[in-house]
């Protein structure tokens, strides 16, 4: 069994490019075959170790469909879950903001709008939630047998994908029924972005997701602020419930630093056929960027302290 699950991420890869692997004297011929591996931290910054990511990669793989299976074990809804949140939420925002903000104007009526927004932005805060605290709730892995530790917030933000693409069907179903009661959305080229966005929403989760990862385990208190710290951002992220046009100049321009406005933004333009924002989508982006390289540099400079203080 040992030497199975050894395998699956090649034992001397999953020492990874901080081990040294020495061979002992032999005493005996049994012995000579037989390496010895010694895993020695490396002082100072370093970045990702892409090799030793890839040679993990089914870890990888089994940890984000272990992550999945929990999420929905012993469920009365299920998958269903996934669409209750921003279905929910959609309802709520429709009620109280719809007849404030919305634009009549618009083809697209509001609350297919504030889905489409709300959306990309679920995904987003489940990620963060659920890798902010994912090396903590591991601690028994983490303690007991040496892998990549930032595998395990890239399986807890890699199994949110599957509430997004279960929220993706969902928003098929509403586009057709607006489309048949008289109100059809019109995607256009903007759609085959749609996979490009995906990827930049991952690599803005993953950037904040690893470093709030990182930072649970040193200081507790931020199991504490990370639920109202989404909530917050929520809010300061206009670009889920209200028109972008309506903000004024100075505000569209400093409001993409907020990386999940950019993306959103874009998000729900390139699904209803609106015209994208592409200085937002700019900015958003070299912003998740430098969050997922600042994420990945502290998360690999405290990861040898983990076993010790988690």
């Amino acid at each position: 069994m040992l030497s199975e699950e050894a395998s699956t991420c090649e034992a001397a890869a999953m020492l990874g490019a901080e081990s040294k692997a020495q061979i002992p004297p032999a005493d005996s011929a049994a012995d000579a075959d037989l390496p010895l591996l010694v895993i020695e931290p490396r002082p100072g910054w370093h970045f990702v170790d892409l090799g030793e990511l890839w040679r993990c990669r089914e870890l990888l793989f089994f940890l984000t469909w272990r992550d999945i299976k929990v999420r929905y074990k012993q469920t009365v809804l299920g998958a269903a879950w996934a669409v209750l949140q921003p279905l929910a939420t959609m309802i709520v925002f429709t009620f109280f903001l719809g007849r404030l903000v919305a634009n009549e104007e618009s083809p697209v009526p509001y609350s297919l709008f504030v889905f489409t927004g709300l959306l990309p932005w679920t995904f987003f805060s489940s990620a963060l939630s659920s890798a902010g605290g994912s090396i903590v709730g591991n601690q028994n892995m983490v303690t007991k047998i040496y892998f990549p530790r930032l595998i395990i917030p890239m399986s807890a933000v890699g199994a949110g994908l599957m509430d997004l693409f279960i929220g993706l069907g969902m928003l098929v179903v509403m586009m057709f029924y607006h489309t048949w009661t008289g109100h059809p959305p019109a995607p256009g080229w903007g759609l085959l972005l749609l996979p490009v966005l995906i990827l930049l929403l991952l690599i803005a989760a993953l950037g904040v997701g690893i470093l709030l990862a990182a930072l649970t385990v040193a200081y507790r208190d931020f199991r504490h602020v990370v639920p109202f710290m989404v909530q917050i951002w929520m809010f300061a992220t206009p670009a889920i419930y209200i028109q972008t046009q309506t903000l004024g100049p100075r505000s569209q321009t400093w409001m993409p630093l907020n990386p999940a406005y950019g993306l959103i933004s874009n998000f729900r333009q390139a699904l209803l056929g609106g015209d994208l924002d592409f200085y937002a989508l700019a900015v958003s982006s070299a912003v998740s960027v430098g969050l997922l390289i600042v994420g990945c540099l502290y998360f690999r400079r405290v990861e040898r302290s983990f076993a010790d203080i988690i």
